[in-house]
């Protein structure tokens, strides 16, 4: 007999019900949060042998659950916690809000749903989530600690800085030109310095988080860092919350995950598409800078991909999202390549390409006087299947234009 045993998580302690193929209960046992919470669950679900798990949230707050039931051998599903309330909400009967209840709706929403995605084992791609979070969060950091240097700077320069941005050099060099004068500049002087003490510390840190996330993407071989704009952010943040890209049928699923497809509102003959504010939200602003920074360089074929739909009469926001779906489509180009590659088991080279002995590919596209380089530098065309090549003479007077302006 098929055995489908949800489970509730929750930081504290996890509850667990079995239900057979008829939806008929069949135990239930809940457990403290602790070192043998895995051997306790087995012991008890030893005796069915056929059995497979349903974790509620298996990314979230039952991410640690999951991955040690994974890796004692069990057959785990991820089940999202919306479909689990709705179970709840269509049963008949008993529906009041408790973990047995929670439990159960898990097992029948698992035991029912087709394309519940199995949990696996955490690889290199956790590690990639891992750093580029960490770069993240010390971005939001520091500028939480410049926007408070700037409201203490107002208040001890007239005009404050004067500037939108402001670096810790600049910060020290207006400081060292103030006398305050009292208790009260005295103190406000006081903790300007220790902003700026806090500042140097996370740029120290940044730095120290963005060579290790260039480390991880380097190692993982992928040639997502291929395309114009993506550096190791972007790439350990796509490669992180993908994990695998078999999970996407197609490049239109992938761009429906991260919110770059527009969603149909549509009423009779009336046909009407709208911006999506669904999807992963992080793998959307990781597309987002990568078009971005297309935007910013005239040189990139995504520039001029968005200067011929300016030219059509669409805003520079609607462009900016014809331009972020076609750099999804390449980077799931990239993904299905790199999944390919790594099924055939060829080896990628340090560049990121079969046979390459440098690491010209991946570091040559980010040097340090030219930040993105060569707009294609791989087969796989940078903006969608329509992209052209840009040959390195087409780009020679760009370049010189800009070093006689600067």
């Amino acid at each position: 007999m098929a055995v489908m045993i949800g489970v509730d998580p929750h930081k504290a302690s996890h509850t667990a019900v079995a239900i057979d193929d008829k939806e008929r209960p069949l135990g239930e046992l809940r457990v403290r949060s602790s070192a043998d919470q895995v051997k306790q669950l087995r012991s008890w679900a030893a005796k069915w042998p056929k059995r497979s798990w349903a974790v509620e949230g298996a990314g979230g707050l039952g991410y640690l659950l999951a991955q040690q039931l994974v890796s004692a051998g069990e057959t785990v599903l991820d089940v999202q916690p919306k479909l689990g309330s709705r179970v709840r909400l269509l049963a008949t009967g008993n529906i009041n809000k408790n973990d047995p209840n929670d439990a159960r709706s898990v097992a029948v929403a698992a035991l029912r749903s087709k394309d519940l995605r199995p949990v696996v084992a955490e690889d290199h791609a956790a590690v990639l989530k891992l750093w580029s979070k960490r770069r993240r969060d010390l971005g939001s950091l520091r500028t939480q600690v410049v926007c408070r240097l700037h409201s203490v700077l107002c208040d001890l320069v007239p005009g404050g800085h004067g500037k939108k941005e402001i670096t810790a050099s600049q910060a020290a060099y207006i400081l060292s030109d103030l006398k305050p004068v009292g208790s009260v500049q005295a103190a406000r002087y006081e903790l300007a310095l220790d902003f700026l003490a806090d500042m140097r510390r996370i740029d120290t840190q940044m730095l120290e988080a963005k060579r290790r996330l260039e480390v991880a993407v380097k190692a993982s071989g992928t040639t997502v860092t291929q395309v114009f704009g993506v550096g190791p952010y972007v790439a350990g943040t796509v490669i992180g919350y993908v994990v695998d890209v078999a999970r996407f049928a197609d490049r239109d699923h992938f761009a429906a995950y991260n919110g770059t497809a527009p969603i149909e509102v549509s009423s009779g003959g009336h046909k009407v598409f709208r911006l999506s504010r669904r999807g992963n939200r992080r793998l959307n602003h990781a597309v987002h800078m990568a078009a971005v920074t297309q935007i910013r360089f005239r040189q990139s074929e995504g520039r001029a991909y968005h200067d011929r739909k300016i030219k059509e009469g669409k805003s520079h926001k609607e462009a900016l999202r014809c331009l972020k779906r076609r750099v999804s489509d390449a980077i799931f180009a990239h993904l299905v390549a790199d999944a390919k590659r790594k099924a055939e088991g060829v080896t990628a080279g340090p560049g990121g390409q079969r046979g390459n002995g440098s690491v010209s590919s991946v570091a040559g596209s980010h040097p340090e006087r030219q930040l993105f380089g060569q707009a294609t530098p791989g087969p796989v065309p940078t903006i969608g299947p329509g992209a052209t090549r840009r040959s390195s003479e087409a780009q020679e007077p760009v370049r010189k234009k800009s070093r006689r302006a600067s």
